[in-house]
């Protein structure tokens, strides 16, 4: 009696054991359709917005500011006028230099006469040396006085002109910093309103110096792009290009130092935003992919159960590349379209029966 009881035992648990390992019955499993797309060797990076250019606007002269021409956060163009100072004073100081000007511009005619008398009375043996030094003396004296008094004339101009403040790029302004009515100096420490030029921008960011010489490598055949994708936004990637390597690595931090160059037409990119920044190195067209879970480790390297029509598992051998936002490159060893299992393998046994427990395996995964 217990000799059967025992032989019922081990003929139940090797039924069990045969049930668990696909020997009887068909093991339940998830799968999934590895795919054919274009897929790039990109390097990820935090990446931080800065202005294409940033001007700092002061003023250079002492005055009052008598208006401002725009509101804070506009968009200004080249040339526009942003504040106009009190031109009073100014206007008169150019006044009295042009009066100066006129009165020593009269006062060298007379003096050139004189020197010009002078001087043929002296070739004519009737005056003497004297008279026609001294004639020549005030002449050469007035003639300075009035290219001084010119030079004047140009400064007062000048600085009648510096009234009007322009904008000298194209931009967004910040914080308005000294309202109408406010006295400002000459080249004050802190700016009367800074200007970001928004369109476009650079994109900072910081790699290992292990990849800098992929970066360089790539750069040889071809421009490298940047993609970056905003907070808030993971849906939309902007596209720019690779515009700059810096010269040196960082030795504190083992970094080199990049930045990408964004059109931000549209401006979903603003200076001091952080954003996940993606180096493009290569393209590879036409690459079969598969879900990472999905391969596993032998000792012989990488394999993944592949599911045939039949509904039978079969290990296959393959050569596994770079993994992609949780995709694995498959290099070699496996087609598009085929079936791959993705959980359940630890049940699995070469030429066992599964059984799809996901039921849209069928449909196959985006290779967009």
């Amino acid at each position: 009696m217990g000799l059967i009881a025992t032989l019922s035992l081990i003929g139940c648990h090797s039924g069990d054991s045969r049930q668990a390992f696909g020997g009887r019955g068909p093991v339940p499993v998830l799968v999934a359709k590895a795919i054919r797309k274009t897929v790039a060797q990109r390097l990820h990076a935090i990446g931080r917005v800065e202005a294409f250019s940033t001007v700092e606007i002061k003023s250079q002269i002492n005055g009052q500011v008598m208006q401002a021409h725009f509101k804070e956060g506009q968009d200004v163009g080249k040339g526009d006028l942003l504040f106009t100072l009190d031109p009073r004073p100014f206007e008169a100081a150019l006044n009295q230099a042009l009066a100066d000007l006129n009165r020593d511009k009269a006062q060298k005619l007379q003096m050139a006469n004189d020197f010009n008398r002078y001087a043929t009375l002296l070739k004519e043996g009737v005056g003497s040396r004297q008279q026609y030094d001294e004639a020549k003396s005030k002449y050469e004296a007035i003639a300075a006085t009035v290219a001084a008094d010119e030079a004047n004339v140009q400064t007062a101009r000048l600085n009648l002109e510096y009234t009007r403040i322009t904008s000298p790029i194209n931009g967004r302004t910040g914080n308005l910093i000294l309202h109408e009515g406010n006295l400002v100096k000459a080249n004050a420490d802190t700016a009367m309103v800074v200007i970001n030029q928004v369109r476009p921008v650079y994109v900072d960011f910081a790699l290992p110096e292990q990849d800098l010489a992929s970066v360089r490598g790539s750069m040889v055949s071809h421009t490298l792009g940047v993609d970056v994708v905003a907070p808030g936004d993971q849906k939309a990637n902007v596209q720019g290009r690779l515009s700059f390597v810096d010269n040196t690595v960082d030795p504190n931090t083992g970094t080199i130092q990049l930045k990408g160059l964004f059109d931000n037409q549209d401006q979903k990119l603003w200076p001091g935003q952080f954003v996940d920044t993606y180096l493009t190195l290569s393209q590879h067209p036409d690459a079969v992919l598969v879900p990472s879970q999905a391969v596993q480790t032998g000792q012989e390297g990488s394999y993944v159960f592949v599911i045939d029509p039949k509904m039978k598992a079969a290990i296959r051998t393959v050569a596994v590349g770079d993994t992609i936002e949780g995709d694995t490159v498959i290099e070699s060893g496996l087609r598009g379209g085929e079936t791959v299992v993705t959980d359940g393998q630890l049940r699995l046994i070469p030429g066992g029966t599964v059984m799809i427990k996901n039921a849209d395996h069928a449909a196959p995964r985006a290779a967009s």
